[in-house]
């Protein structure tokens, strides 16, 4: 996959992850001597577990209508944890407690830390209140 397009992914799941109000949003761009199974991981926070389910939802929805699907989805009952496997890229969505305890940053520090401003802007798909205001 071109490095753009899949720039272009990671952001419409950042878009998603804003839409629904997260936490401590950060891209890390893993290293390819690393050893990693992807080459992006997008790392999130919610506040309890609904809004990590939503959170989750949101990001699936989101990239679901650009054709994408994740390969592989854990921890969404629980809710402590999600994760969300694109393959290229990995999303996580963590309870404030899991992500403390897990310290992804930590583990992966070498990775590099990008911004969401780094990547390309994504559009949001829902509409704004003024916009919606005219539809009625």
């Amino acid at each position: 996959m071109k490095k753009n397009d899949l720039k272009r992914q990671i952001a419409e799941a950042i878009t998603a992850c804003q839409e629904k109000k997260a936490e401590e949003i950060t891209v890390l761009e893993l290293e390819k001597g690393s050893g990693a199974f992807t080459d992006y991981f997008v790392v999130c926070s919610g506040t309890n577990p609904r809004q990590i389910q939503a959170i989750s939802d949101e990001v699936e929805e989101h990239l679901e209508k650009s054709g994408m699907r994740p390969t592989h989805v854990e921890g969404y009952k629980q809710a402590e944890w999600v994760l969300l496997d694109y393959v290229d890229f990995v999303v996580h969505v963590f309870s404030e407690k899991s992500r403390r305890f897990y310290d992804l940053e930590r583990l992966w520090k070498s990775a590099k830390r990008l911004e969401p401003s780094d990547l390309p802007r994504v559009r949001s798909r829902r509409p704004t209140q003024r916009n919606a205001r005219k539809r009625a």
